[in-house]
């Protein structure tokens, strides 16, 4: 990346070959002394927004020189199937199985020529980090179970009014959805399982792994256990800050409290990102505000970048956010800064370039 060993956020980031990281929206996993970074490869152009390849890995030992490792799970050309070229698959997350020793991999699937009307969770298996990964299926996520802090009055479907009502409220954008609208969106998905679009994973020190996911057209974050595999749902999950409009998710564990990063709904344009604390995965969560200190501009923007993953490391949690290109989409730049924490509160400055040593 650098002659030099610093990180240089939003510059163009050069891999063992000098040619520019292409792992956007990405994760990390640390495993054998090894950091790999998994994202998706992005092609030029506003076509290069779709899967035209697949999903990227890169190695390091120590976050400033990355190896190209290949594309760990590629997107197929066959008709009709679910990762067929020219889908859309977003935010690519690999965790590591220690009872079956698979790699697992999960990320945010739209069918190709469906816009974000799929809203599919899909998921793929390795014997190695750096793959080549088994696609496993996807689909929309806890299908037939309600969410565990649902009261039981709830635990029905929607009336003929309702119907009615949900046509007229707008998807999440900017603004919020009508707090009318609170009950109506996962209860309308019951039967067929529920919506899942940005998304992040997150292992605990007790093994256990949860799937995090911006849900019920993007209102409301929905956080479910996953199986002893990792390959699906635990059949336990709570939705978490209903209407407050979350996407972006990103969990660290500091201290023995669960934070979360994650933005506001608005597109490819960068917006204020969010803090939220619990002191369990299944919450309540609470929302701290902006983790930024900086100019005005830095701060309504998360520094113009959203966030993608928190990696933790001995001597703390690294922010990952990408800067994105629409227009261009292969240009997109990465926003990496260390946490620093005041009065126990995680906050994010500005560096210009900064020195990963003594984090790894």
């Amino acid at each position: 990346m650098t002659t030099d060993g610093l990180i240089r956020p939003g510059a163009i980031w050069l891999d063992d070959r000098g040619v520019h990281v292409n792992a956007h929206g990405g994760g990390m996993l640390f495993h054998g002394g090894v950091y790999y970074w998994f994202g998706e490869h992005k092609t030029e152009g506003e076509g290069g927004n779709r899967a035209n390849v697949g999903v990227h890995v890169y190695s390091s030992t120590d976050l400033v020189r990355w190896v190209d490792g290949g594309i760990a799970l590629e997107v197929v050309d066959e008709s009709g199937h679910d990762i067929e070229r020219g889908c859309v698959l977003e935010r690519p997350k690999v965790i590591f199985n220690a009872r079956t020793g698979k790699f697992v991999m999960w990320f945010h699937l739209e069918l190709k020529g469906q816009g974000y009307r799929a809203a599919r969770a899909g998921v793929a298996i390795s014997d190695s980090p750096t793959g080549p990964f088994r696609y496993l299926g996807s689909g929309r996520m806890n299908a037939g179970v309600w969410p565990l802090n649902v009261p039981v009055e709830y635990h029905r479907p929607l009336s003929s009014d309702e119907v009615a009502g949900i046509e007229a409220i707008r998807a999440c954008t900017a603004t919020r959805v009508l707090d009318e609208s609170m009950h109506y969106y996962y209860r309308r998905d019951f039967a067929g399982g529920q919506m899942s679009r940005d998304m992040t994973l997150f292992v605990d020190d007790d093994g256990e792994a949860y799937h995090v996911a911006a849900s019920e057209e993007n209102s409301t974050l929905h956080i479910t256990r996953l199986n002893e595999e990792y390959t699906g749902s635990s059949g336990e999950y709570v939705r978490s800050m209903p209407n407050r409009c979350h996407e972006a998710p990103a969990i660290f564990k500091h201290e023995g409290r669960y934070y979360m990063i994650s933005s506001d709904c608005t597109g490819w344009a960068p917006n204020a990102a969010r803090l939220s604390v619990a002191d369990r995965m299944f919450g309540p969560w609470r929302e701290l505000g902006n983790p930024c200190c900086g100019s005005e501009s830095e701060v309504a923007t998360t520094f113009e970048s959203q966030s993608t993953y928190v990696l933790s490391t001995p001597s703390g949690p690294i922010y990952m956010g990408d800067r994105w290109r629409p227009k261009d989409a292969i240009d997109g730049r990465y926003i990496w800064l260390p946490f620093e924490f005041e009065d126990g509160v995680p906050v994010l400055r500005w560096r210009e370039a900064w020195s990963p040593v003594g984090m790894v």
